[in-house]
């Protein structure tokens, strides 16, 4: 097929932020802009100021803020949008049956033709190169038809955040741009549920023929078959490296991680720390496949949370992911090996690792699938309630 797509890759937040900023600034017609955290600082205020002086404008403007993720945004903190004509909507707001699932999308889409993915928030610690200063993370902007597909699917949000019996999807979804032949360009959409999922199920694929692979994850805590998928892809011949996080902002996390390590090691899979800062990035090679956007792999976002990730065939980009990986690597990582991980595990420590482990990779998918059940029943009974009501007035009716 043609290529109806073009990419930029933006290594830093910095770039990333600079970027998004910029295509606000020329919207002319709508701006579709989510978020997990939005916080009160001044990059958050060169937002807000972008984002109002667009819809002053008249752009389309709406916006998306995830309540628990920004639960200390004061919720007039966009009251300047709304009065020049945006809109904007929490999504989720504080209820114990759906605290669980939150809206972990980092989405902006412009006049239906520009997009950006990436795992940066709207907060200081993104607006650095990720070596010297702020967290080491990044994402792509695309230009073409995948965009319009974002934006559907935004609008799909939109209305869940309106109301606060939005129904539960039982699977994700992957959608690609077609000008025939198979995709450049797919979207996956990940939700709540424990059925389908886009991510898992694209990385399979992927992951049968690889010859090179190279993850950047924040949070590594990926299924069972995803880990004999990468290790079997080692005993195949293909070469799989990790880096993940040697400084985190989520330390219970890290333990979890650091958990599997013995054992990935053990498969031949190649393992690095980044040491500068905090690494917050997601971004998986598979040869000349990029996958890139908000979800971790772990089990909230392949199971519980709202995610948007891109699978883009393009092997211009997937060159310029590797060569940030490769220097990463070269300069700023440090390697873990199998004697490293026998000397430098007390008891103690591999008791915290179990521990955390046990905590995020069976605790809260279970809590998170007991909150699903009773959700869903809840809504059932909603449902059927509203067929009686209406099952009594058709009849008086007659």
């Amino acid at each position: 097929m043609a290529n109806d797509h073009h990419f930029t890759w933006h290594g830093t937040g910095q770039s990333l932020l600079e970027a998004k900023l910029r295509a606000i600034d020329e919207a002319r017609l709508s701006v579709r802009f989510e978020t997990f955290y939005f916080s009160d600082s001044a990059v958050g205020l060169r937002f807000k100021s972008a984002l109002t002086a667009a819809a002053r404008r008249g752009v389309v403007v709406r916006l998306i803020v995830d309540a628990i993720g920004s639960f200390a945004l004061g919720r007039a903190y966009f009251d300047q949008l709304a009065a020049a004509g945006g809109a904007m909507r929490w999504f989720n707001e504080l209820q114990l049956a759906s605290f669980s699932f939150r809206d972990h999308r980092k989405l902006l889409v412009v006049d239906d033709t520009q997009a950006f993915v990436g795992g940066c928030n709207i907060a200081p610690e993104y607006g650095g190169d990720g070596i010297t200063a702020g967290w080491r993370d990044g994402g792509v902007s695309v230009h073409g038809p995948i965009g319009a597909v974002l934006a559907a699917e935004f609008d799909r949000q939109w209305e869940r955040a309106a109301g606060r019996h939005w129904a539960f999807p039982h699977g994700g979804m992957r959608k690609g741009a077609r000008a025939g032949g198979a995709p450049e360009v797919e979207a996956l959409f990940i939700k709540p549920g424990f059925g389908r999922n886009p991510l898992r199920e694209a990385l399979w694929q992927d992951l049968a023929t690889a010859k090179d692979v190279t993850i950047t994850a924040a949070y590594f805590l990926p299924p069972h078959r995803l880990r004999n998928q990468l290790a079997q892809a080692v005993a195949r011949g293909a070469r799989v490296r990790l880096m993940l996080a040697g400084i985190s902002d989520v330390r219970l996390m890290q333990l979890a991680s650091r958990s599997l390590y013995r054992r990935l090691v053990h498969n031949g899979i190649e393992l690095w720390e980044y040491q500068p800062q905090v690494l917050h990035a997601k971004t998986i090679v598979v040869d000349d496949i990029v996958f890139v956007g908000s979800s971790n792999l772990d089990p909230r976002s392949l199971r519980i949370n709202f995610e948007v990730m891109l699978r883009i065939q393009n092997a211009s980009l997937a060159e310029a992911v590797r060569e940030q990986f490769e220097a990463d690597l070269a300069q700023r990582s440090i390697p873990i090996t199998g004697d490293g991980l026998r000397q430098g595990r007390s008891w103690w420590e591999r008791l915290k690792q179990r521990l955390a482990y046990w905590l995020f990779a069976r605790l809260d998918p279970e809590l998170a699938a007991f909150k699903l059940q009773a959700w869903r029943g809840r809504k059932d009974r909603l449902v059927r309630r509203v067929r009686r009501v209406r099952s009594v007035l058709s009849r008086r009716a007659e």
